[in-house]
This record gives C-alpha cells, structure tokens and sequence, in this order.
C-alpha cells in the first residue's frame, strides 16, 4: 500500500538508497505518518533487501541507515522538538503577518484538541472561572451529497470518550483572551450558525468558522516563511522546521504529556481517546525515546575505559 506509488513497480536491483530516503521522507512530510510507522514499514523493506543481498539480486542494502537519517533530518530528537516548538511559537508571537494565527494553534498545542474540536468550540464552552475547556461537538466539513456541494454540520462525539472536560493551561487562557481582545479589537464577531450552534471562538475576517484545509495552507505559508527567515541570518547548521499538519500539534501535546509523567490513564481522558491502545502506542513511542536518551547519559557515569 504504501510502496507500490513510489518504487514498488521497480525492478529490485534498480532501487537506489536516494529513492528509499525520498520515499520515508514522502510518509513523514504528506503523508503525516508517526515514526513507529514508518519504522515498521522501514523493518519490512530492511528484511526483505537483506534476502535480495543474500541471494546476489543486489550487493548492498539500499535502506540501511535511512531511518536513522530520517530521524535526524526531521528532528524526531525529544530537545530538538522541544526547540522546534518554541521556534514555531515564537515565530507566531512575533510575526506581524501571522500573528493572528497565534491563538489557534497555541490552543490546539495546549489542550491536543482535535480540528474539528476546535473549529467548534464555541466560547459558552469556555470556564474562564474554573479553566476548564468543554469539548462536546465537533464541526465537520463535507459533502453531504445532495447536490449543493460541501457545507457545515455540527455532529456529537461518536464515543463517550469523545465528550470530555479539558483542564485550562495558563497559555491556554491568555491565547484565548488574546483571541477575545483581537476580534474586538479589529471590529468582527461571529456571523455562523450551524445546526443551531453560534457564538465559534476561531473565526476568519467574515465572522465565518475555520476549517481544516484553511489552517493547514496557513501551516505551510508560516513554515516557509520563518524558515526562510532563519536562512537569512546565514547561521551554520540552522534549525528548521520541518513540514507538519494540524493533526501533528495533537500529537506533540501528547508527547509532552508522556514525557512529563502524567498518568496514561488521565491522557487518554484528555485526548478523547475511546480505544486505550491508540493512547499506549503514543506512550510506548515516547518512553522508548526517553529509555534511550536516559541510558545514552549512563555511559558518561557507568562506563569504564
């Protein structure tokens, strides 16, 4: 499925390490795939040129090291992501361009929300009193096949652990009071109503609610620029960062999660997780990273020369 688009139609012998790394690259980057499955993906293809080595069909393995490299051209290093968040923020806060944007995403960092959560949140749904975040709708946008194109439709969450109470962090609070004194600074308010639900915290300069093709062409314009903006200061071995979807900012909030110890059953109540394996797959992800890094730092105190 995920070989044949690329060089699976290709004679073995023909394949080349520039089209494995082009091809991991391609999984990571559009696709939007989490290294542990790219990482299986890699474990096949490894295993089978090794037989195609063992057999003379090739000489050498053209997927040895690539994952590796992978993971050091997209910073999967838990600092390195680490900096890439604050680089992306910073350049959000910052940017006079873009800044407006700041808001959104720095909420869906701070609660893992998903897009459709977002989009329909709705600021009866926020307790600036308690700052607890209700999550109990999601906006879709798709065609509903009656002949009028695609539209708006406000659905309830599919599971009962898709309704749920998000603790507020302080950034949280202060980007959606940012969002709050923006709009009335700039003079707009929300003008939808969907399904009987108004009053959407994220809208655009109409009053009309966000969507996800919308944020996520606005993703790749504030990445091009800020990276574009570091290789102008002609630093050595700059860091960029890499190309990612809404989904991805989810994804990091819950890795931070695991990495500061919260307890995996309260990240699955907060991600809205209704399938405990989905949840364990991003902890065994994380404290796999974190095992190796904590034993890497045992060999400047354990190891005898």
């Amino acid at each position: 499925m995920f070989v044949k688009p690329s060089f699976g139609r290709s004679k073995i012998s023909k394949v080349r390490k520039s089209d494995v790394k082009k091809f991991y690259n391609t999984l990571a980057d559009e696709r939007i795939l989490k290294i542990s499955t790219i990482d299986t993906v890699h474990n096949v293809l490894h295993q089978i040129f090794d037989l195609a080595v063992d057999d003379n069909y090739i000489r050498v393995n053209p997927t040895d090291n690539t994952l590796k490299e992978l993971k050091q051209s997209h910073n999967f290093e838990t600092e390195k992501r680490k900096a890439l968040q604050r680089l992306f923020v910073e350049f959000l806060k910052t940017n006079m361009q873009y800044n407006h944007w700041y808001p959104i995403f720095a909420v869906m960092l701070g609660t893992g929300m998903r897009v459709g959560e977002i989009t329909g949140l709705r600021w009866n749904d926020i307790d600036f009193a308690d700052n607890m975040i209700s999550v109990n709708h999601t906006l879709a946008y798709y065609n509903h096949g009656d002949g009028n194109g695609c539209s708006y439709s406000v659905n309830t969450p599919k599971t009962k652990a898709g309704e749920r109470i998000i603790p507020m962090l302080d950034y949280v609070r202060d980007a959606l009071k940012r969002e709050m004194a923006y709009q009335a600074e700039i003079g707009i308010s929300c003008r939808a109503e969907i399904d009987g639900y108004s009053d959407f915290v994220f809208i655009n300069r109409f009053g009309d609610v966000q969507n996800q093709g919308t944020l996520n062409k606005a993703l790749r314009r504030i990445i091009r620029d800020c990276n574009d903006e570091i290789l102008l200061k002609g630093t050595d071995n700059p860091t960029l960062l890499p190309h990612f979807s809404c989904h991805s900012l989810r994804h990091t909030f819950a890795t931070r999660l695991c990495e500061n110890g919260v307890n995996i059953k309260v990240i699955q109540e907060v991600l809205g997780h209704s399938d405990f394996s989905t949840t364990m797959d991003i902890y065994t992800d994380v404290t796999k990273d974190l095992k190796q890094r904590e034993f890497g730092n045992l060999n400047s105190c354990l190891g005898t020369n």
